[in-house]
């Protein structure tokens, strides 16, 4: 553990040629908490470790769990608020989060330790980028840590009107996924190396039968999808009038869950997500138009040639979706319990 944490410095040496343009706009710095809370991320590098332990799924939960958050009003751990004194519905309970979040827990169990440690001083926020990093690591994306700036501060709102347009659905035109992504300062080679999380964890069939049994008026089945792995998945997604999900013990409402990757051990970021984007093996219709669309092919085709390339890549594009919309200084605050505001 001590030497994976000790390459940190090295590594952001040489993600910061990257970032240099940033340094100077962003207050965001790594080591933020040397001073005031040491053992801050060795805390939670502990917890994130020993509950991807338990339950590989967690990893993905995570890498989910902030990109979710950081999509929806910047990086600022809004998602994670159960509620807030407005009253209003949260993040956290619209539909595109809900009963498929995972890792809440994760998050409260590292809160708990740290105020143990050094009460009101680590962020949430920064909790959650820490938390997703060691997702990223144990997931077998890089050997050692990269390095993670922080200084981010906790949000006071978290309303879940603001997810719809915010975070991209399964069948998103093309041109609204890059848009999402360009306009949080997030370019399309960093949009293809950040969807490479899609490798890790599940999805449920009621995102993906449709590419089955209704995709177009004219087409029942999506073209795009190899014939070999649409018989695969239909064993896995029956249709929705069958009481089949039910005896795979899948939820009534999401379906059946369907891993993204079938080559991958389960709990393993590989840029094989590249490779079946290629083959026509996508679950989802909006990553298999990555290979497709003439602006994003070029580097699908280039990360499924290099797992290497694409592992620092997606380093790099993590530590740039952390820096979106932060609050910091005097904005917001530091919570005690991630899950409501002071």
């Amino acid at each position: 553990m001590a030497v994976g944490r000790g390459a940190i410095v090295t590594i952001f040496i040489f993600f910061s040629i990257f970032h240099s343009s940033e340094a100077f706009k962003n207050p965001l710095f790594v080591g933020f908490y040397d001073s005031t809370c040491p053992q801050a991320e060795n805390i939670v590098f502990d917890v994130v470790f020993k509950a991807i332990i338990e339950d590989s799924g967690n990893a993905a939960g995570l890498i989910r769990l902030f990109f979710h958050d950081c999509f929806v009003n910047g990086c600022d751990a809004s998602i994670l608020l159960d509620s807030t004194p407005s009253g209003e519905p949260v993040e956290k309970n619209s539909t595109a989060n809900g009963k498929t979040l995972r890792g809440l827990e994760v998050i409260d169990e590292i809160k708990v330790n740290l105020e143990a440690e050094c009460p009101g001083i680590v962020s949430c926020a920064d909790i959650l980028s820490f938390a997703a990093r060691e997702a990223v690591v144990h997931s077998g994306i890089f050997n050692f840590p990269y390095a993670v700036p922080a200084g981010r501060r906790d949000g006071l709102s978290s309303r879940s009107a603001e997810v719809t347009g915010n975070l991209v659905g399964p069948s998103t035109p093309m041109d609204e996924i890059i848009q999402s992504f360009t306009k949080r300062g997030l370019n399309i080679e960093e949009m293809v190396a950040l969807l490479g999380a899609h490798s890790v964890g599940i999805t449920h069939c009621r995102f993906v039968d449709y590419r089955l049994y209704n995709f177009r008026p004219n087409a029942t089945k999506d073209p795009i999808l190899s014939d070999e792995y649409a018989y695969f998945l239909s064993g896995q997604c029956p249709p929705r009038n069958s009481s089949f999900p039910k005896f795979l013990g899948g939820d009534l409402e999401l379906g059946n869950e369907v891993r993204f990757d079938l080559i991958s051990p389960p709990s393993v970021v590989e840029n094989t997500f590249y490779t079946n984007l290629l083959e026509g093996k996508s679950l989802l219709e909006s990553d298999q138009m990555l290979a497709s669309d003439p602006r994003t092919r070029p580097f699908v085709k280039l990360m499924a040639s290099d797992q290497f390339l694409w592992s620092r890549k997606f380093a790099r594009a993590m530590i740039q979706l952390g820096m979106v919309d932060v609050l910091t200084g005097s904005k917001g605050e530091i919570r005690r319990n991630c899950r409501a505001v002071n």
